[in-house]
């Protein structure tokens, strides 16, 4: 699915208006052949984490496209490129990236790559803001990284004292302070918007209720009909999470799946040891030493539906130091039967 011209190319900044009237920046990868109306060409959107610049996705973005499809990689209001207005006025959570930023993006993409199918890519976070997005029943293909929302008794239990440290002292003492978390100070990610920083810092086991907390809660009524968006994705979704991930546990990407309630789900868990690392955690997945051995899976999933590359679902010599769990839901396509699959 490989275009002559993909290689060499770069990818096009574009400005995107949100319905609000807020510039988002983004980047295109774009083939200038036409395609077969046979073997029409996906677009991919790539969502990034939270505060994550989508320039942190070029390598990844350009690998994709050398693989034959169209690719939109942007920044959220606030992040990056998106960052318009000085960040202490910017009242942004993860409902307006979600319901207006992706939303944004998506009614772009089918407007920009007419009768092309869409797809997308979710980081953390970025796999959960699709379910916010009013035009979500426009997606095909969902494949999410270590997609979760924060809530804090799903990190994994022998990071949970760093991390409580971390995102839900430090982060909101900060941004109180500040009127925005400047995560750049420590290094840790972009400088934040207290929206956001308060959802991640009051998370709450369901995500309706974190909506229900701080500045700019909304109402039981509105926050039942903006988890009911979930349900409107019909797109089927491969989550992949890694055993030392620890925001992306079994039980913080289960939590999020179940908000998908019409989307067929497979939950494919890997271990580092199955390609040769120590340690993958929660972003090394979009690092480019991974595109022989885990970009394949995503690939796979976008072109065919198979949950699995052929690479992985051969047997690792040494097992006992390789695990794979997966969960299939909702009549989903099977995972590869030399790795495992449960119901």
């Amino acid at each position: 699915m490989q275009s002559a011209d993909s290689r060499e190319a770069r990818p096009l900044a574009v400005a995107v208006t949100a319905a609000d009237g807020f510039t988002l920046r983004a980047y295109v990868w774009r083939h200038h052949a036409r395609f077969d109306a046979d073997e029409a060409r996906p677009v991919v959107i790539v969502n990034p984490a939270t505060s994550v610049r989508c320039h942190y996705y070029f390598r990844f973005g350009a690998w994709l496209h050398q693989q034959g499809f169209d690719v939109l990689v942007y920044d959220y209001r606030g992040i990056g490129g998106s960052q318009s207005v000085e960040l202490a006025t910017l009242d942004a959570s993860w409902l307006e990236w979600g319901e207006r930023d992706f939303e944004a993006v998506l009614r772009y993409a089918r407007s920009t790559f007419p009768g092309q199918s869409i797809d997308v890519v979710g980081h953390s976070i970025g796999g959960f803001l699709i379910g916010l997005a009013p035009s979500n029943h426009l997606v095909r293909r969902v494949f999410t990284v270590g997609t979760q929302y924060a809530y804090w008794r799903d990190y994994a239990p022998r990071s949970m004292p760093l991390m409580l440290w971390k995102w839900h002292v430090v982060m909101p003492v900060l941004t109180c302070l500040k009127g925005y978390f400047p995560a750049s100070w420590f290094g840790w990610m972009e400088d934040t918007p207290r929206g956001v920083v308060n959802n991640w810092s009051r998370s709450r086991a369901r995500f309706e209720d974190t909506l229900r907390t701080g500045p700019l809660a909304r109402t039981p009524a509105q926050c039942a009909q903006i988890v009911a968006r979930f349900g409107k994705m019909h797109a089927p979704i491969l989550a992949v999470s890694f055993s030392d991930d620890p925001f992306g546990t079994i039980r913080a990407i289960e939590r999020t799946l179940r908000y998908f309630t019409h989307s067929d789900s497979i939950h494919v868990r890997i271990a580092p040891a199955l390609v040769g690392e120590r340690s993958i955690g929660h972003f090394a997945f979009f690092h480019s030493r991974f595109e022989r051995s885990l970009w394949p899976v995503a690939l796979h999933w976008l072109t065919d539906g198979n949950a699995i590359a052929p690479s992985l679902a051969t047997p690792h010599p040494s097992s006992s130091h390789a695990e794979v769990e997966s969960d299939s839901r909702r009549n989903a396509m099977p995972v590869a039967t030399p790795i495992g699959t449960r119901k």
